[in-house]
């Protein structure tokens, strides 16, 4: 094996990295790295904060990732990594920044007072329909009239060091993993395609090699960090796979049954025992229920219910 093929696969995933190797001040500049890269600007990370969001239980064994950033110019960037499917993502993202938004603003404060908030979204799953890897939102006012773009005024403008209205409203950018090609011709690709393989490309900007070499070697990990690391891994694997047969064996035995009620009829049934299983697979798996219920998308008190039904509880 060549040397550069070596050297590219050492590099432990991204979303073990920001779950436990990048919390600390000296090793912020791996998401500065990032960040600077996907916002077009320079950035420093003052420091990690603590969300109702993003706050971990003792039992939780999710795989999610969130991470709350406060920048040296006082916006806040949420990051997250999902593996697992969420037909309601987009109303995650939104309710993710509100959360922060309302945590952030200290009551009695002026609104003047309100963050800017980045949410970063990498998702490993089919979100939405759109054939691109790279999706920026952001909230423009349109004239339904004369189509003119509203503007700050002077004065405002000054008052909060912006130029536009949607300077100071979120920002969401959506990174589907999946739909990326694994050719990359830019700063920005080489951090896709390391989010992807957990591995650079062949020629890869040399700052984010200088960047990952230093911080996330798997070599430079104690053998107490790769064990946790292996464990990992194996416990996505295990999501995907619990989750993934579930469901289709679920929606095989709904399509049997349907075939004497109508395909379409046996198929939501099929669905619903799907989601029967899943939850039963994820607890017997050591999952807690608050994340059971997020996976497949039911209340907590239901996703009890369920357990209880099986015997479980």
């Amino acid at each position: 094996m060549k040397q550069d093929d070596i050297e590219k696969r050492t590099y432990v995933s991204f979303d073990w990295a920001i779950k436990r190797l990048l919390r600390k001040k000296a090793d912020f500049k791996v998401l500065e790295g990032f960040l600077s890269v996907l916002l077009e600007k320079e950035v420093k990370v003052e420091s990690l904060l603590e969300s109702e969001s993003n706050r971990e239980s003792a039992n939780n064994k999710m795989v999610v990732v969130d991470v709350l950033c406060k920048l040296n110019n006082g916006d806040l960037v949420i990051i997250e990594v999902q593996f697992f499917h969420q037909a309601d993502y987009f109303q995650r993202m939104l309710y993710g920044v509100s959360k922060v938004l309302a945590e952030h603003l200290k009551t009695g404060e002026k609104y003047e007072k309100v963050k800017k908030v980045i949410s970063v979204s990498l998702v490993y799953f089919n979100l939405g329909h759109g054939k691109d890897y790279l999706y920026h939102g952001q909230t423009v006012f349109t004239g339904m009239n004369v189509g003119d773009e509203l503007e700050l005024s002077a004065l405002q403008k000054q008052a909060y060091v912006k130029a536009s209205p949607q300077e100071l409203f979120p920002e969401y950018y959506l990174i589907k993993i999946n739909n990326f090609n694994d050719v990359s011709r830019s700063p920005l690709e080489d951090w896709v395609y390391y989010f992807k393989n957990s591995e650079l490309p062949a020629s890869c900007d040399k700052k984010i090699l200088s960047l990952l070499s230093e911080q996330l070697k798997y070599k430079s990990m104690n053998a107490k960090e790769k064990q946790e690391y292996e464990r990992f891994n194996k416990s996505k694997r295990i999501w995907d796979s619990t989750i993934d047969t579930a469901f289709m064996e679920g929606v095989e035995k709904g399509i049997k049954k349907g075939i004497k009620k109508g395909i379409e009829k046996g198929i939501e049934k099929g669905i619903e025992k799907s989601k029967i299983e899943t939850v039963v697979l994820a607890f017997k798996n050591g999952a807690d229920i608050s994340f059971i219920s997020k996976v497949v998308s039911l209340t907590e008190d239901e996703v009890t219910a369920i357990l209880k039904n099986e015997g479980l509880m």
